[in-house]
């Protein structure tokens, strides 16, 4: 929220109402300040903050290393003395310390019922009931009687095992019940398209597949391109019965439930992995090109739970809502650390988290709501999203309603910056914002890409929580940095989890060194148990991106950082994203459109550079009630969406706003946009234009839209 803390309001009583304000607020704050300096001890919070939190452990003429100081923690030392050093063992640990506590808990369906909205039409929405709990007893037995299961339908141990399924208790409880039979899971993407879904299913030879009720329906064209695949295992809807008919001929369809009950009459006894064994193969999102199978093992899973134990301190009363996908490596390892640490998950989807989610009918509470929940993982476009929402209910909440938002959030912000909570003023204005999401999260953890200062502080400030980034791959389990939930600073990813070791090297033709000042720079190497073992048949590339040296595995990331004093990191560039245009100037595209995203008006946004140009371009999705008010202002007449973003003007007056959003953010004149192309569609995974994780393909989105960049190259 780019909030001008001197800006004036337009209406005389508005400010005589605000300078009323800030008045009572000045006397409060003089009278009520020795006992929040006594309470709060500002300067301890400044000291955690601003503490060492890796050192550095090596320097030669081209890299630097540093490791972190921190010490095990409880729940840590715990794994090593039960040898926990499998994902199986992992949950029997869990088991056996928790027992009836709530484990997994799913929202009950009720019913799904049609509701008229006030422009006449009519939506489906569903009327909700409670959470229901599965105890860690239950799991662990569920667990190993669907490996059982899996087991008598003819799966055998080491023999992969797909798993293509949205985010539920039951994606959880099947993966733990092919660990049981040391079962390894092909995790692909519910959001990838048929060819990327047959690809996985290919190289890794299985025969065995487990979906859910809603994607059953893909494997009737799927099974064409996927000749070995004789067995498909589904998860149960709520409500629906599952069609099984219209598939190829042979095919055996079976529900989870079925699987279960074979469990339970049958003989068979678990067969425990090996640390070195194959936990998972997770295919990566594909953000440059075909999605890579990244073998990981048990070792590699353990080694990250570990290191997240260290980084995210967990309290009595905890509670997660898991809805991100549990294909996605920072989930299925945030929620696996809940499940050793005894915090119970309860399951949701976004079109069910909020009161005012798509599918929650009127007189329905969201799944936040019920929930309660106290920490969250999240990625930076959903985060960028409720940042948005933020900013736009404040500019329609009326001119006295919204002046007096901004004041509070600039003070609550001035205040914040000297190590001060405003206890008062969180229960008075940002409660009604807490409660969007419950009203009880302290703490929200962003991964997958790095999140926006701006963003992360106004998130920080109007949810009253801690917000938390991290920093890691699919090829290093998840694990790399992670932020100090103590640390009040933005725009970093931490310094280094326990166990893993980061290298900056060289990268010349970047001119990004080690020797550069202020701050080293250069690109991330990573260290340690939680790197991957590589590739799974891609020999080559696994030569290409790992290496072995000094007794410990490494990845080669592709991005660039720079090292800052306390041993945090922070993201800089990426090599793959880095143009050199004509005139010699290099352009970092993915740090130009993480400025650029900040922007009201963008939706989402890909720079494109010609090395043969003096400038880049832009495809930008906008949003549409921003570019309405934007054509008003321009005194552009009234029009449909899609004729307004194909209207010269609006692109000009796009361009215009870009470039004083861009000045704000301190890029450079020739980092900036010179010409538009304002695309009417959203970019989903669907469309193949975003990964799973909603990061930009970039060469997909280039190959869609090339006549554009052509056109506008040539005006």
């Amino acid at each position: 929220m780019f909030i001008d803390e001197n800006e004036t309001p337009e209406s005389w009583w508005v400010s005589a109402v605000l300078r009323t304000i800030r008045a009572v607020a000045l006397i409060f704050d003089i009278i009520t300040f020795p006992i929040h300096l006594i309470i709060q001890r500002p300067w301890r919070k400044r000291e955690l903050s601003r503490r060492i939190k890796a050192k550095i452990i090596e320097t030669t003429s081209d890299s630097i290393t540093v490791r972190s100081v921190s010490e095990p923690c409880d729940l840590h030392l715990r794994l090593v003395k039960d040898r926990v050093t499998t994902m199986e063992s992992m949950l029997r640990a869990a088991a056996a310390r928790w027992q009836e506590q709530p484990c997994l808990g799913t929202r009950a369906v009720l019913s799904e019922e049609d509701e008229p909205q006030p422009n006449g039409r009519v939506f489906k929405k569903y009327k909700m009931g409670e959470y229901s709990w599965r105890s860690y007893t239950d799991v662990s037995t569920e667990a190993r009687q669907f490996g059982a299961g899996l087991r008598a339908l003819g799966c055998a141990p080491r023999a992969n095992v797909v798993m293509f399924a949205e985010t539920r208790a039951e994606w959880m409880l099947a993966a733990h019940g092919c660990f049981t039979q040391s079962i390894p899971v092909v995790t692909i993407y519910a959001t990838l398209g048929d060819e990327a879904i047959a690809h996985g299913i290919n190289e890794t030879e299985v025969s065995t597949v487990i979906t859910t009720h809603e994607l059953l329906p893909k494997f009737k064209k799927i099974l064409a391109k996927t000749p070995r695949v004789d067995t498909i295992i589904f998860m149960e809807d709520q409500l629906k019965t599952t069609e099984r008919n219209g598939f190829k001929e042979g095919i055996n369809i079976v529900g989870y439930k079925e699987v279960l009950e074979m469990g339970k009459t049958s003989k068979i006894e678990p067969v425990t992995p090996s640390a070195s064994d194959t936990a998972i193969i997770m295919y990566t999102s594909g953000s440059t090109g075909v999605p890579k199978g990244v073998i990981l093992s048990h070792r590699n899973m353990v080694a990250t739970l570990k290191a997240f134990a260290d980084a995210m301190p967990i309290y009595q009363g905890d509670v997660l809502m898991g809805f991100l996908p549990l294909a996605h490596v920072f989930e299925l390892l945030a929620e696996s650390l809940c499940i050793i640490g005894g915090v119970p998950i309860g399951y949701s989807t976004p079109l069910t988290m909020l009161d005012t989610s798509s599918k929650i009918m009127k007189g329905t509470m969201g799944d936040a709501t019920i929930l309660k929940p106290t920490c969250i993982t999240t990625v930076p476009l959903i985060m960028d999203r409720i940042s948005k929402g933020i900013t736009d209910k404040v500019s329609r909440s009326g001119p006295l309603a919204g002046a007096f938002f901004k004041w509070a959030y600039a003070y609550k912000q001035a205040w914040q910056r000297r190590g001060y909570d405003t206890p008062v003023l969180d229960r008075v204005v940002f409660q009604k914002v807490r409660l969007l999401l419950g009203g009880r999260v302290r703490l929200m953890i962003s991964g997958g890409a790095p999140l926006a200062p701006d963003t992360h502080t106004q998130v920080r400030l109007c949810l009253c929580c801690d917000v938390v980034a991290g920093y890691g791959l699919t090829e290093t389990t998840s694990c790399a940095t992670v932020m100090d939930p103590l640390d009040r600073s933005t725009g970093r990813v931490g310094a280094p989890t326990t166990g893993t070791d980061i290298k900056l090297v060289n990268w010349e033709e970047g001119n990004y060194r080690v020797e550069n000042k202020p701050y080293p720079q250069g690109e991330v190497v990573i260290g340690g148990d939680c790197v991957a073992e590589g590739y799974y048949r891609n020999a080559q590339k696994t030569r290409e991106e790992f290496l072995d040296s000094a007794g410990r595995r490494w990845f080669r990331s592709g991005d660039v950082a720079e090292l800052h004093h306390d041993g945090c990191i922070k993201i800089i560039d990426r090599k793959k994203d880095l143009v050199k245009l004509q005139a010699g100037e290099y352009v970092s595209l993915g740090k130009v459109e993480a400025e650029l995203k900040t922007c009201p008006i963008v939706e989402n946004i890909c720079v494109y550079g010609d090395s043969s140009k003096t400038y880049t371009v832009a495809l930008l999705v906008p949003n549409p009630r921003h570019l309405a008010e934007l054509a008003a202002r321009a005194g552009l007449p009234a029009m449909p969406f899609e004729q307004l973003c194909r209207a010269p003007a609006a692109e000009q007056a796009v361009l215009r706003e870009l470039a004083d959003h861009a000045r704000k953010c301190g890029l450079e004149k020739f980092e900036v946009p010179a010409a538009v192309k304002l695309c009417t569609e959203v970019w989903s995974p669907d469309m193949g234009l975003v990964t799973a994780a909603f990061k930009i393909k970039r060469k997909d989105i280039q190959e869609r839209y090339k006549e554009d960049i052509k056109r506008m190259y040539a005006s």
